[in-house]
């Protein structure tokens, strides 16, 4: 492999393995914040056990995940130096602002959730956690804004003396098309996630007669879980069905390869839910399809005309392979790897969907307090929180390897961006290091979230009823965990 190779497959391993514990971090915020105003609301200790208990877990996840995402910024600057460069004025105000603003939100007031158990009214307490999660919102807002703007470059203008994309425009980057359906899918996602892995922690917790005292607390956890998922697994459809209307039109090439359609269809194009080709994709053996349905997902109507490979590898080659200002990929072939994207879309969408069923179903089993039998409950319960997981890891990698070859559609290839003082020998020992420290760090996570799972929620201690006004010792913060 050459640094090009090496330097995607660093990317790729780092950025997949961060954005595990992304999604679960933005919902489990908006799980924990709804569990303890439900406490206070109600003053059922139930909620107040279920709040401390997924708290525990939660703290883990973040500490790992600001680790993870830490590392993820250097690498612009170790593999990526040239695309840094080229983006770095357009970038630079969404991630300061990130930095700034939305993450010093969730840290202070994580801070103050954590230590002011005993020092902040209950209300005041809960309404700590909700901050925190408007801040994971506002990062992931930022974040994204950036992210769409590969997708789809707005508000810019390239200088070639510079050789640089400059700002021009800073709210059409916050408002890229891109962005207003990205955002709320990635969101609703997250919902999916938290929502899953608080159903099959407790449905793990549910089936041990270690915990047999503290069924009712984990059956309420478990239907509270399933609705969580099943809303916001309606929710992720609905964005997904957008962004893929939106997709069509500002990279339609990504569309193609998530179909592995080489023609264009001028209308009613199937979508395949499962297909045999040759190796390299370009020929169909054998396939499950669904009638009309791409072009649906694609153009909203069931005679769109969807655009094929072939042409569009045409098009693009005459559009960007004779442009010197566009970095244009030296073969000139701009189509995406088709099996990746095609397995990609369809892992992504049926995890998701399995998910949602899922869901749907232990609400049905679980009506009215029925409890279906304890080994199956718990086998559906763990294989949730996996799936939807796996949906959003496949999610990203279709969302980037479907932009390929282009790091920047339209300006920069992603051969262009890699840095070029960097030899291979310095890459592949970088893609060593830092795979078996990531390695390290999943065996700790594992290790930390198993240990406290298995302990399971802590008895019912009522922390003190703080008066509005505060308390009025000098006693000092106390770590709750």
């Amino acid at each position: 492999m050459d640094v090009l190779d090496i330097a995607r497959w660093q990317f790729g391993i780092i950025t997949v393995y961060h954005f595990l514990f992304v999604p679960l971090t933005i919902g489990l915020t908006a799980v924990i914040a709804g569990l303890e105003t439900a406490w206070v609301r109600t003053g059922k200790e139930d909620y107040l056990r279920l709040t401390k208990f997924f708290g525990k877990l939660f703290l883990i996840n973040f500490a790992i995940g600001v680790v993870t995402g830490i590392v993820q910024e250097f690498q612009f600057g170790m593999n990526w130096s040239d695309y840094s460069r080229f983006v770095g004025d357009v970038f630079g105000a969404p991630l300061a602002v990130e930095g700034l603003l939305a993450f010093f939100l969730e840290s202070t007031f994580l801070g103050l959730w954590i230590f002011g158990w005993d020092k902040l009214p209950r209300g005041l307490h809960a309404g700590c956690m909700w901050l925190v999660h408007l801040g994971t919102l506002a990062s992931s807002w930022f974040i994204l804004a950036a992210n769409s703007w590969m997708q789809h470059p707005v508000g810019y203008r390239f200088n070639p003396e510079t050789d640089r994309a400059e700002l021009v425009d800073f709210w059409a980057v916050m408002f890229n098309k891109v962005q207003l359906v990205t955002f709320p899918h990635v969101i609703f996602a997250a919902y999916m996630t938290a929502g899953t892995f608080l159903l099959g922690v407790a449905a793990y917790l549910y089936m041990k007669k270690k915990h047999e005292a503290d069924r009712p607390m984990y059956h309420r956890a478990i239907r509270i879980g399933a609705v969580v998922t099943l809303l916001a697994g309606i929710g992720v459809g609905v964005t997904g069905d957008l962004q893929g209307k939106v997709m069509t039109e500002v990279q339609p090439m990504k569309m193609a390869a998530a179909e592995g359609l080489y023609e264009t269809s001028e209308g009613c194009a199937p979508f395949s839910v499962f297909t045999i080709g040759t190796p390299d994709g370009t020929e169909e053996k054998f396939a499950v399809t669904i009638p009309c349905l791409l072009s649906f997902l694609g153009t909203g109507s069931f005679d769109g005309t969807v655009e094929g490979i072939n042409p569009l590898r045409d098009e693009y080659a005459e559009t960007y392979g004779s442009d010197p200002t566009s970095k244009a990929y030296t073969e000139g072939d701009y189509t995406p790897v088709i099996p990746v994207t095609y397995w990609s879309f369809r892992f992504m969408m049926g995890l998701g969907f399995f998910a949602a069923a899922g869901a749907a179903l232990i609400l049905w089993l679980t009506r009215g307090g029925r409890t279906p039998g304890v080994r199956w409950l718990g086998t559906l319960g763990l294989s949730l929180p996996i799936a939807t997981t796996l949906a959003s890891s496949w999610g990203w990698i279709f969302t980037e390897m479907g932009r390929q070859p282009w790091v920047v559609f339209g300006l920069m290839t992603t051969e262009s961006g890699v840095s070029p003082g960097v030899s291979t020998f310095e890459a592949a020992t970088s893609l060593i290091v830092l795979t078996s420290l990531y390695a390290v760090l999943a065996v700790v996570e594992v290790k930390l979230l198993v240990t406290y799972i298995r302990k399971g929620a802590d008895p019912f201690v009522e922390p003190p009823d703080v008066p509005v006004g505060g308390a009025d010792d000098d006693r000092p913060l106390t770590f709750a965990y």
